[in-house]
């Protein structure tokens, strides 16, 4: 989740990292592939995602949904540099606290958050828990790596007694959270993901992902994926005269010969005489 630059450090103690940046910004564009839980010390963490911006300031929080595509600078701030926590939750460390929770205390009718982005308000929870770790900024201080875990766990149940809704959201691997595949697909048929990587995207198994899809489509996922590439290139290259050697990059193409190949198979000509 960290951006390659000159003057930053980033340590990682068990899926909790540590990012300190000396330059005055750093920018990067990202894939979120997993959630993450944000508190920010010092300087200003600015996240975007299509036309929605979000300010997250010094003693703030924020919660980042997995499976979305999120701009980010980090910088300073008032004379501060940028200093945060990213708590990462990764599915097999989510199932298990599942598998541990007593499933009556779990609402089976909340609705999930629609937003990718999620400012938190403020809680003694976040608060107390991310103060807790503000001495693991000293290196030469390492933590247990059983200390780290319980507060990745602690980090689970603050968020869930924020909001219910964080329910379905980190536990959407169950049946009866499974994410939308079309939905999913739709949104990201850009991102250079494998089939079995969109599969647990979707909380599926690669072989029910394959079974979910076949009533849905009568195209196998990737020639889905191929297709939905080829109409969204079209229009961008007929409707809004774009560049075919800008478009095939958007669309998830990474070989303009092949994208060529491609879209002359599918409507009879080459992209540049559309």
């Amino acid at each position: 989740m960290e951006p390659e630059c000159s003057k930053y450090l980033v340590f990682n103690y068990s899926d909790i990292f540590f990012s300190y940046y000396f330059d005055s910004k750093q920018h990067c564009t990202e894939m979120v592939r997993e959630h993450f839980l944000v508190y920010i010390y010092s300087g200003e963490f600015i996240l975007e995602e299509g036309k929605n911006r979000t300010i997250v300031n010094a003693g703030e929080c924020v919660f980042l949904r997995r499976d979305n595509h999120v701009n980010m600078i980090k910088q300073h701030k008032e004379g501060q540099a940028f200093q945060g926590i990213f708590m990462q939750f990764k599915r097999n460390f989510l199932r298990n606290i599942y598998h541990k929770t007593n499933r009556k205390e779990i609402p089976q009718k909340v609705g999930k958050h629609e937003q990718s982005v999620i400012k938190l308000p403020q809680s003694p929870e976040i608060t107390s828990l991310f103060q807790s770790m503000l001495p693991y900024f000293d290196t030469s201080i390492i933590p247990a790596e059983e200390i780290m875990q319980l507060k990745l766990v602690e980090g689970v149940y603050s968020l869930l007694n924020i909001d219910e809704k964080f329910y379905p959201c980190l536990f959407d691997f169950t049946e009866q959270w499974k994410i939308d595949i079309l939905d999913f697909i739709d949104k990201n048929y850009m991102y250079n993901m494998t089939i079995e990587e969109i599969a647990n995207f979707t909380g599926r198994s690669l072989a029910t992902f394959k079974r979910d899809f076949r009533k849905i489509s009568d195209l196998s996922p990737e020639k889905w994926l191929i297709n939905k590439r080829l109409t969204v290139a079209y229009d961008k290259i007929k409707n809004e005269n774009r560049n075919v050697s800008d478009v095939y990059l958007e669309v998830g193409f990474k070989n303009l010969s092949h994208f060529s190949s491609a879209f002359k198979k599918r409507f009879g000509y080459a992209p540049t005489k559309t």
